[in-house]
């Protein structure tokens, strides 16, 4: 039995409809659901386990020789003393030339978009009883590679928020949800739902996600490369919408983030105070233009600037409106990176060939080698720097007693070569083992 198989075995999927079943039980907790295997791991999370490797890297540095102890779902100790395992412990040792790592956070993911040359063509053809199931094994791939968060920032009819409420949490990686992004008539990505135009349509539009349960509020401030039609210099929502969409989100508790690819854009997500800005590419109609001052605008504002960094290896070339502004790209992000802006990894997985569910790792590479990071920057960047992005600052990205218990164990020492990240020996969701 492969790791999906046993990730997901437990569940029957009823196509065609907008709910998945459980071959045994009444579906009243999350247990239930999960099938007989999942159910017997859930039983599991009460034992203590013990992960002991030659170094930790906790989230903020890296530590030598180091044991972390795990209970009920959370860290309960990092000790790096050389102690010896309580005696009640199941003990995992690594070895030497391992390194536990905080589960990494991917900031921008589509799990409804299936990593193919037409994703919208494949989308179109996906009830939503086939499409969660291919959601499903997208995250269960991105967890497997050692992503143990995911904030989805674009689904169809919400499917997002019924994965993340209807499988058991150590079976898919925690996922940050927004729904279907908010959009124009006809905009970008417009095939998702979102469509709103008007105070009044926004306002509504924020106020159906609060009420459905989204983790945060997507705003497609500009077009974009994906939809037909579509001009990504172009903007889709003047400042005065912005600021009802972000204000509004805000009194709801949630986060605002915006895709924007204009100048005119990004300044506009900017001033109506937006939480986090998407790909930042500042397209022009024929190239790439960035004024300076609004580089250090953004870098001094404190928003999180989220970049669509990471491609697989030797994987296809990206779209050829892409591939010729990748340069001016890759320059202004160094220059925002430079002046001191907070940046985060945001794949945008699931959008292109080049990008499907398990990339993250590979851009951390792409921090280091095209923005300019150090190996360690890049670390913080996809795991403390990522939670507080996103809004999990405490519970996700650290290696420290009290955080959940997602866990990566690599062989070498990623803080030297970033690379290691992709030597992947274990992965731990919620304490229990999931690779």
């Amino acid at each position: 039995m492969n790791l999906f198989t046993e990730a997901i075995g437990g569940l029957a999927w009823t196509h065609g409809c907008q709910r998945l079943c459980c071959r045994r039980g009444n579906g009243d907790d999350k247990a239930s659901w999960a099938g007989p295997c999942a159910r017997g791991w859930v039983a599991a999370m009460n034992q203590m386990l013990v992960l002991r490797a030659g170094q930790v890297f906790d989230g903020e540095r890296t530590l030598g020789q180091a044991m972390v102890v795990i209970q009920d779902g959370k860290i309960s100790d990092l000790d790096t003393s050389g102690a010896s395992p309580p005696e009640a412990a199941e003990v995992l040792d690594f070895g030497p030339d391992a390194c536990l790592l905080p589960g990494l956070i991917d900031a921008h993911v589509h799990l409804a978009f299936d990593a193919s040359a037409e994703v919208v063509t494949s989308l179109a053809a996906c009830d939503d009883g086939a499409l969660l199931y291919h959601m499903a094994a997208a995250a269960v791939r991105a967890l497997h590679a050692g992503v143990t968060t995911v904030r989805d920032l674009g689904d169809r009819n919400y499917l997002s928020l019924m994965l993340r409420d209807r499988f058991p949490s150590t079976t898919l990686p925690h996922i940050v949800a927004a729904g279907p992004p908010i959009t124009t008539n006809g905009g970008h990505c417009h095939f998702l739902g979102g469509q709103a135009e008007g105070e009044t349509a926004l306002r509504a539009a924020v106020a159906e996600r609060a009420d459905r349960g989204c983790d945060v509020v997507k705003v497609m401030v500009s077009g974009g490369n994906l939809t037909p039609g579509s001009q990504p210099h172009e903007s889709q929502y003047d400042l005065a919408a912005l600021r009802v969409v972000a204000d509004q989100a805000h009194r709801a508790g949630l986060p605002a983030a915006a895709h924007v690819h204009g100048a005119q854009a990004v300044a506009d997500a900017v001033e109506a105070g937006f939480d986090t800005l998407e790909h930042v590419t500042f397209f022009t109609a024929g190239g790439v233009d960035a004024d300076p001052a609004l580089l250090d605008r953004i870098a001094a504002s404190g928003v999180v600037v989220s970049i669509t960094a990471g491609t697989i290896p030797a994987g296809p070339a990206p779209p050829p409106a892409i591939a010729q502004r990748m340069a001016a790209i890759l320059a202004n992000h160094r220059q925002m990176f430079r002046a001191g802006a907070t940046m985060v990894p945001g794949t945008d997985a699931g959008v292109t060939p080049g990008k499907p569910h398990d990339v993250l790792p590979y851009a951390l590479r792409a921090l280091v080698e095209q923005i300019g990071m150090t190996p360690l920057q890049a670390l913080r960047a996809a795991t403390t720097i990522a939670a507080s992005a996103i809004g999990l600052a405490g519970p996700k990205g650290r290696v420290a007693a009290g955080a959940d218990a997602d866990v990566l164990v690599v062989r070498g020492d990623p803080v030297a070569d970033v690379g290691a990240i992709t030597n992947v020996q274990a992965v731990f969701r919620a304490g229990l083992r999931a690779r």
